[in-house]
């Protein structure tokens, strides 16, 4: 059986009906198949020498090798959305998609038929014919939602990593990007007529090197940011490739960057906010929004300018963070303790629940969907808002029974940058050891959900917060090989946890690997990190036991 990840529904090969041997093939696209055609043409082609030229008008294939792409769009009344089948005899492959993302995932899956060669981008073996196993495959995945999210805001990706992992998330066939842009230590995104954010908020002095117990610094100023038209090409080249991006914009916590920018953004009647920096810590920041008018129609500002960067049709999500908002400053503020008598809301939560209930109806008016952390759950939300649920299941349980949609991604078993083993050479250990095993009996639908709540489980996402990822290989140290495993659960119809095929799952990754060495990904390896992945002396927070189940 060919190695696939993530696992078919349905998947039976022939081996004493021989292979396919494609040497050079025709692809033949049908109405609306356009976009995998192109796909198949710039990364096959680059891997394998192959022109893939479309058959000439009227010609017969005859005896030479065919590529059939074909939009079947009964296959979603059946099968669902994103559904493909896939069938492969001797001399043709056939490729059909209930709608084209799901041709776009039927192509994912030849390209894993074709070998780990088929991921490279200059053919290894010119002229020699790619042999496939004949057979058929139909598939279709369990959640709408599969997801990661990057942190860019603590650790900047440049532009072309980002793409990079816009692959590699399709190559999964995830179809989410959640890009965290703004926090305490970096503002990440072009705001044209706030050019501060960018030209003072996306730059910190200095960055604390491990967990913000360690001693250590790297003195190296760190920073940087996506223009628009580095946003506008992230987005395009996400949808060519069927995944939407999710934009955070954090509010009214987890904004130091922008108070020192704008220092009249923070709370100036209790802290001198001009003297504020770019955090270059990690942690919880005391210094969050003033909730004042002036505050709410500047970030209505950015908010104009970000939903032009991101369409409704393939964003429909705007993330608000609404997370980790401390109130001492609220509490100390007369700005703040009038505000609270003005709205008659409850204290200094109520506060904060009126910030969010803002953004709810202001992104609601323009045709979006407000989107945060389970945070925002307290005070209440209007009924089109949904909630990532990250402190556990609790919030994404509250928030499904109350009729609002969740995205489950509970830190205690799907946060990334928490540490894969519990031995001493893990790099920078944080929080509880999650190991590939772990994340592959990760459920996203918790059992004591009723079937109408268990409906608005959009799907989940893993999270990938960078404090301790300073650059590309560290995050793809702590993604990889985690994210193979969290794509099954998210795509295919697994068992329940404990009945789940573990060691099934971990020969499959035996070819999987080799996919990733072709890519380049520097994953953590079964056996350990390699001596240059280690971070010897470097603090992290590891913590002991299994985590809670919350």
């Amino acid at each position: 059986m060919p190695e696939l990840i993530p696992e078919p529904r349905y998947a039976r090969f022939d081996r004493d009906a021989g292979t396919c041997v494609l040497d050079d093939p025709l692809l033949d696209a049908g109405p609306g198949a356009e976009g995998t055609a192109r796909w198949l043409r710039r990364e096959l082609g680059a891997a394998t020498g192959w022109e893939l030229p479309a058959p000439a008008q009227g010609e017969t294939y005859g005896e030479r090798a065919v590529i059939r792409l074909v939009l079947r769009p009964e296959l979603a009344r059946s099968a669902g959305a994103e559904s493909y089948e896939l069938h492969v005899t001797q001399r043709r492959v056939l490729l059909e998609g209930a709608d084209p993302a799901g041709l776009f995932y039927a192509a994912q899956t030849l390209r894993q038929l074709l070998g780990p060669e088929a991921y490279r981008r200059a053919p290894t073996a010119p002229g020699r014919g790619r042999r496939l196993p004949v057979g058929d495959v139909r598939d279709g995945p369990r959640f709408g939602w599969r997801g990661m999210m990057l942190d860019v805001a603590r650790h900047f990706m440049p532009k072309d990593g980002v793409l990079r992992y816009i692959d590699l998330l399709a190559a999964h066939k995830l179809n989410v990007l959640h890009l965290h842009l703004t926090d305490d230590q970096g503002w990440r995104v072009e705001i044209k007529r706030h050019p501060r954010l960018t030209g003072v908020g996306a730059w910190r002095p200095r960055s604390r090197w491990g967990h913000r117990a360690s001693p250590l610094w790297n003195e190296t100023p760190h920073g940087g940011f996506y223009t628009q038209d580095d946003i506008r090409e992230i987005v395009a080249y996400a949808a060519e490739r069927h995944v939407r991006v999710v934009p955070e914009i954090d509010v009214p916590g987890h904004s130091q960057a922008a108070i020192a920018a704008y220092p009249e953004l923070g709370n100036t009647d209790v802290v001198d906010t001009a003297a504020l920096e770019v955090w270059d810590d990690w942690g919880i920041n005391e210094n969050v929004l003033a909730p004042t008018e002036a505050v709410l129609r500047f970030y209505e500002g950015v908010f104009e300018e970000l939903l032009e960067l991101f369409p409704a049709d393939v964003s429909p999500f705007v993330h608000v963070g609404g997370d980790e908002c401390p109130k001492a400053q609220w509490r100390a503020s007369a700005v703040a303790q009038e505000r609270i008598r003005e709205l008659g809301v409850d204290g200094e939560d109520g506060l904060q629940s009126w910030f969010i209930r803002h953004f709810d109806g202001w992104l609601a008016q323009r045709g979006r969907r407000l989107i945060g952390w389970d945070e925002i759950l307290e005070g209440g939300l209007a009924p089109g808002a949904a909630v990532s649920s990250w402190r556990g299941y609790a919030g994404g349980i509250a928030a499904a029974e109350a009729g609002h949609d969740v995205v489950m991604c509970p830190e205690q078993q799907v946060y990334l940058d928490h540490r894969q083993a519990g031995g001493p050479d893990e790099p920078m250990p944080i929080g509880y050891v999650r190991s590939l095993e772990d994340v592959y009996r990760f459920e996203p639908v918790p059992p004591k959900l009723s079937p109408q709540a268990a409906s608005h489980v959009l799907g989940a996402q893993a999270n990938v917060w960078t404090e301790v990822m300073e650059n590309q290989g560290r995050v793809d140290y702590q993604v990889f090989p985690r994210l193979a495993a969290f794509a099954e659960v998210v795509w295919s119809r697994l068992p329940e946890p404990g009945e789940r095929d573990y060691a099934g799952f971990e020969a499959r990754m035996g070819g999987h690997y080799r996919r990733l060495d072709a890519l380049g990904v520097d994953y953590r390896p079964p056996g350990g990190p390699l001596p240059w992945q280690r971070r010897p002396g470097v603090l992290g927070r590891p913590i002991e036991g299994e985590p809670p189940n919350v």
